[in-house]
Order: C-alpha cells, then structure tokens, then sequence
C-alpha cells in the first residue's frame, strides 16, 4: 500500500516537473521572439530616420538652386550677345577680327592689349572646316562667287566705335569674303577703318589686293593704309599703332 502511495507521489511530481519545464521553455521563446521583434523595429525606425534626414538635406541642398535654362528661354544663359558684351564698355576702338587658325587671333589680342580698345571675333554661322585642304576649297569658291557667308551674333549697331581695325588672315590672295560681310553690313561713312593682316608667303601683292577689298566694301569710311605683319612681329605692330596714333 505504502509503495502504491508513494508511486503515485512520485509520478505527480514527475509530471509537475515535466509542465514546468515546458512553461519555462515556453517563456524562453517568447521572450526571444520579442527581443527579435523590439530589434527590427529599432531597425526599420532607423533606417526610415535616415532617409528621412537624406531627404530633408537634398531638399535643402536644391531649394536654393536656379531652374536649369530651358528651350523657351525662360531663365538667364550664361553667355551674353554681341550687343550686351560692346555695350557694356566705353571705348572708341572696335578690334574686329575673323581667325581660322589662331594666328590672326594673336595679333588682335595683342592689338587690343596695346590700344584697350573693345576686341569681337568675327564667327561665320556656318564654321568652316578643321582640315586646311577642305577650308581651301571652301574659301576658294566663296571667292570666285563673291559669296558674303554668314556671320553669328552679329551686332546690330557699331555707332559708338569711330576707329576699328579689322583683322583677317590671306585666303586665296585677298581678304576672306565674310570681310565682306562685315564691313557691308554697316554705314561705316567717316569711320576710320585699319585693316591688319597676315599670311605664311607674306605676298605684298596679295596683301594690297585685300585692301582694295575693304575699300570696295566700305564705301564711305575713311581706310588707312593697313598693317602687313607677322603675328610674332610685335615690333612691327606697336609701330603701326604708334603712328596712327592708336597706343595708349
């Protein structure tokens, strides 16, 4: 009687030892699934904190920006025109120039060092080619056709200049044809007019048949006899300026 007893004692503990394991373990689990849980939600919160901040700083970053400029021409370009850029300045001087390798851009920039006169590329709207051959025929043909090639960003009044030196390299033994261009597009009566120019042969005869051109071109202003130099030649070009009383 006493062992049945004591079977019976023994096997409620048993059982109570079992049910308590199992709540402990129960405990446990749940205890770890909310440590996991209360982890991924400091994660999410955090990393939606931090787009939020990247967010409010690209904001910041851009409110303070220009709209870009757009076909319309809504917004200011970064680029003036021609008329803006000579208006702004007070000078009497105009150095006019038309480049295609550089050489004639030398002299002009030179010229204007020497005279602080207001210094304008003359661009054809149509750029020539880069290759000397295909430029050659190119000039060639304006030539023969007595063409007046385009020019961009023209300036629609040169009235304040009484004194412009016109630039220009020897193509197919006199000035290129949008020296026509230019000088055509403007009353230039009782301006006086200095062209400059260069060339690799240095051909007196060629250089004088460019100034026939410009006289042709510029009916009305009053055309000097023209500076025939080297680039290089500074010599040669601060006496030109100095005897036309055009140094500073």
């Amino acid at each position: 009687m006493m062992k049945s007893v004591f079977g019976i004692l023994m096997a409620c503990t048993l059982a109570f030892s079992l049910a308590a394991c199992g709540q402990a373990a129960n405990s446990q689990t749940t205890a770890e699934s909310r440590v996991q849980e209360t982890t991924e939600i400091a994660v999410q919160e955090d990393a939606r904190t931090q787009m939020e901040s990247q967010t409010e700083q690209v904001k910041s970053q851009t409110e303070g920006q220009e709209e870009p400029a757009t076909a319309s021409g809504e917004t200011d370009t970064a680029e003036d025109s021609a008329d803006t850029q000579l208006a702004e300045n007070d000078s009497n001087i105009l150095i006019a120039y038309f480049s295609w390798s550089g050489n004639t851009e030398e002299m002009a920039s030179y010229i204007q060092e020497q005279t602080g006169g207001d210094l304008w590329e003359i661009e054809p709207l149509n750029p020539y080619p880069t290759d000397y051959n295909e430029t050659g025929d190119v000039a060639e043909k304006e030539r023969d056709d007595n063409a007046r090639p385009e020019i961009a960003d023209l300036p629609e009044d040169l009235s304040q200049y009484d004194r412009i030196l016109v630039g220009y390299p020897i193509w197919w033994h006199t000035a290129p044809m949008i020296i026509g261009t230019f000088l055509e597009n403007y009353d230039l009566t009782g301006v006086d007019i200095y062209p400059f120019t260069q060339s690799a042969s240095m051909n007196a005869e060629q250089f004088e048949n460019s100034m026939d051109f410009v006289r042709e071109n510029a009916p009305g202003a009053n055309v000097h006899d023209g500076l025939f130099a080297h680039a290089t030649d500074t010599e040669e070009i601060d006496g030109y300026l100095a005897e036309n009383g055009l140094a500073e």
